[in-house]
Order: C-alpha cells, then structure tokens, then sequence
C-alpha cells in the first residue's frame, strides 16, 4: 500500500503456501523460467568468497512497469570454505533516503562474519536501486504495488537460486530483511515455506493496525478518503498483515527501533500481536538504522535456527554500525 511506501520508505510457488489460495494466486510467477546465473567476478577475503552475481525474474505484464531491469537481480553471493551443505540466510538490505547502503552492500559484512561460521549468504539489490528505476511519486499508485509485487518475485527468485547450489542445505533457508525489506519479507513469510526463519527489522507489518494511526487518517484525508477507500479495496490483498499471520511454522523474530518518526510502542506490539507464533520480539534504544545490540541478537537468533556454531564474538563486534541519515523532510 501506498501508505506504507511513504511512512516507512518503505509465484505458482515454488514451495507450498500458508496463505489461503485466493491470496497466494496475486504473487504467481514462472518458476520454471531459467535463472541465468552469471559469475560476474569475485574477490577473496580472509578465505572467504564474495562474488558479483546476476540472475532473471520473470517480469511480465506488471513487473513491466518497474523499469528495464526489473527482470534482473545483481547481488553478491558469500561462500565460506569448504563443499557444504551449508546453511544459508537471504537478506533484503534498507531503502533509506541518503544512506550509503540502500543497497547491497548493507549486511556483506554481517554475511562475511557468518561464512566465518559456515553460512552461505545471498544479497540481492532491492528493485528501486537497479538502473533505469524511476520512482512513480503520485498519492495512489499501482506502479509502486507493482514494484512491491517485482520485489517479492525477486526475493523468491533468489531463493530458488539458492535451491540449485550443491553447497547450500535446501532445508536450512532464512530470510533478514530491513525496513522496505522487512516488509517484503512479511509477505514472504506467508508465501514461502522454503524459508524457516524470517527476521524482520523495523519494517511496517499491517495495513489493518496502520490504518488507524493518525499519520495514516491524515494521509487518507489529504488524497481524498473516498477515493483512497476505493484504491485500498482494490489492493486489499497487499496487507502484509495477512500474510505474516499465516507464517508458522516459519519462527520469526521481529526487530524495532524506539525512535522512530512513523512508528512507535503502541503499534510495533500490534505488528507482533498479529504475526504468528513461533515468534519473539525485541524494541531496541535506537532509531531506524538499529543497532550493534541487534545485529549480535539476529545472529544468536539465525544460529538457533539454522543450527551453525556462532561466529567469533570478535568477528561479530566487528561488524560496522549502520550510520542514520536524517529523514527526508516532507
């Protein structure tokens, strides 16, 4: 929804859905189209294999409208040493005005520090950073559902690149997503039981529990209520709320800042209300960008979870703070 894209800046399946048909039939896409996967060059870091990658997504008629590389993925995929199988983890990196990584370079050296520990990583640029994307800016737009709908192919995209590796555990999959990520991975998370874990950090997860803050009435004021009650109706099966309820029995855990401009106590706990269970939650002194108290958290978690030993503590103290821009004024 496009009030999502402004507060928070912000498939058939290849694996069976936990959403009910009627849902899971708008997110269909042609996994059986091929993958082109291209080795674009790779560097070697302390042993550890960091590779330029590109892959297809199936674009069709409404991926179409998100730009000429829409139906191409360029990440970077993270290999420890060794044949493997490993565990593997996905992550969908912020989409933050002014940040330096709005792309996919925010979590490499979270992903770095997890080879260390034997954790195949995949980091795909989001579809708004690609060449040629320009961001449709109207009040109501159905461009910018479709980016969202482009988005969520590429991330399961993604994971069927992973599927093909011989050195990755087909049954050792999570996802980490930030903000416009987080989002997306809660659709996911409804979508693809491939996926066993999802960690979604400080991303809106409910039209429903959105639709009665006041920054949300206002905005349905300022574009007209009854036509933004019409466009809403239309694109009713975009509450990601629906799709992270039906997440089990993926574990999730939901990450939150404490100072953020959009969000706050009240509606994060209703974000967490809603997804299901297994699940846990933790609000950090922080604001959008988190925190180092987050990142140790997310990798204890994705350890758990996916049954890897946990990297060095120093290795992990070591990874970067991710630095705040200011917000955008309006």
């Amino acid at each position: 929804m496009k009030i999502l894209l402004v507060f928070l800046l912000l498939t058939p399946a290849a694996a069976v859905a936990q959403v009910s048909a009627d849902l899971a039939a708008h997110w269909t896409y042609d996994k059986n189209a091929p993958l082109n996967f291209k080795r674009l060059a790779a560097n070697e870091r302390e042993g550890i294999l960091v590779e330029d990658v590109s892959y297809a997504s199936p674009v069709g008629d409404r991926g179409a409208m998100v730009g000429p590389n829409g139906g191409l993925v360029a990440a970077y995929l993270v290999r420890p040493k060794g044949n493997g199988p490993f565990p593997a983890v996905l992550y969908g990196h912020w989409c933050m005005p002014g940040s330096e990584q709005k792309n996919r370079t925010e979590f490499l050296e979270e992903a770095i520090v997890l080879a260390h520990a034997g954790v195949v990583s995949l980091l795909p640029d989001h579809v708004r950073v690609r060449p040629g994307f320009v961001e449709d800016t109207a009040a109501l737009s159905a461009p910018q559902i479709w980016t969202e709908f482009q988005q969520v192919v590429n991330l399961r995209r993604s994971a069927d690149l992973l599927m093909t590796l011989p050195e990755v555990d087909p049954k050792r999959l999570a996802y980490v997503g930030h903000s416009c990520n987080a989002t997306t991975g809660g659709f996911l998370s409804g979508l693809d039981s491939r996926i066993k874990a999802f960690v979604l950090m400080a991303g809106a997860l409910s039209d429903e529990a959105d639709s009665k803050t006041k920054a949300y009435q206002d905005f349905r004021e300022k574009v007209g209520a009854e036509k933004f009650d019409v466009f809403a109706a239309s694109f009713a099966w975009t509450d990601v709320g629906k799709y992270v309820a039906k997440a089990a029995p993926a574990h999730l855990f939901l990450q939150f800042a404490s100072d953020e401009p959009f969000m706050d106590e009240a509606l994060e706990r209703q974000y967490y209300a809603i997804a299901s269970e297994p699940k846990k939650f933790k609000i950090y002194k922080a604001q959008h960008a988190l925190n180092a108290e987050a990142t140790r958290d997310r990798i204890a978690f994705l350890s758990e979870q996916l049954s890897f030993r946990k990297p060095d503590s120093k290795l992990v103290e070591g990874i970067p703070v991710l630095v705040q821009p200011p917000w955008p004024k309006e």
